[in-house]
């Protein structure tokens, strides 16, 4: 399921988030599936509780999961996981278009490589 990289320079809690935001966007984790509680997913992955409950944190605060008192936490519905991911990935893009316009690549540049990453997908 999740896997963690001890080489890998990010957190290891940022680690955790994008697995289970790959997971939950590819839907390998669908609407309503029960995650591993906190506890289990830390002694499954040897790491610290707390490292697991801020990954959790960070997934629900960005609405890919819903926690349930007393019940655990829960994969929230697609729709609403797939438009905060976009939302994300749309506010780097922008970040992205601003530096290299400081760098002098062209609108037309931009619109090209955009272009060649929809073939990728077809």
């Amino acid at each position: 399921m999740i896997r963690v990289d001890f080489r890998d320079p990010r957190p290891i809690y940022e680690q955790v988030r994008d697995g289970f935001r790959q997971l939950i966007l590819s839907g390998v984790l669908p609407p309503d599936e029960k995650l591993p509680s906190v506890r289990e997913l830390a002694a499954r992955l040897a790491i610290n509780p707390n490292t697991i409950q801020r990954a959790y944190r960070e997934l629900e605060a960005q609405g890919y999961i819903c926690s349930v008192p007393g019940r655990g936490s829960f994969v929230c519905a697609g729709a609403r996981a797939q438009r905060a991911r976009a939302e994300e990935l749309l506010g780097q893009l922008g970040e992205l278009a601003k530096e290299l316009r400081l760098l002098g690549v062209s609108r037309e540049e931009m619109e090209a490589a955009l272009k060649g990453g929809e073939d990728d997908e077809h």
